[in-house]
């Protein structure tokens, strides 16, 4: 299964924006981001499915929660930045 990496720039928000999209009927996972995403160190994550990127985006838009950067996990095991 394909999923994204919604990266947030803390836990606090990663926490809001997995409240907002979980009322908004998206399932989304916190997970810290791993090293090779962000070398910041203490950067959080929301996990998506593929089906619900579009409608997570214009929900976090609505929200005002902008997302620091997104990530593809790819087939290999890495992760790849999508540019929106």
């Amino acid at each position: 299964m394909v999923y994204y990496l919604i990266v947030c720039r803390s836990l606090t928000y990663a926490q809001r924006t997995e409240a907002v999209l979980s009322r908004a009927g998206i399932t989304a996972h916190i997970l810290r981001a791993p090293k090779s995403v962000d070398s910041e160190g203490c950067t959080h994550g929301v996990r998506v499915s593929e089906r619900d990127l579009t409608a997570a985006l214009v929900v976090l838009a609505r929200a005002k929660l902008s997302p620091k950067r997104i990530f593809v996990f790819a087939s290999d095991g890495s992760y790849k930045e999508v540019i929106l």
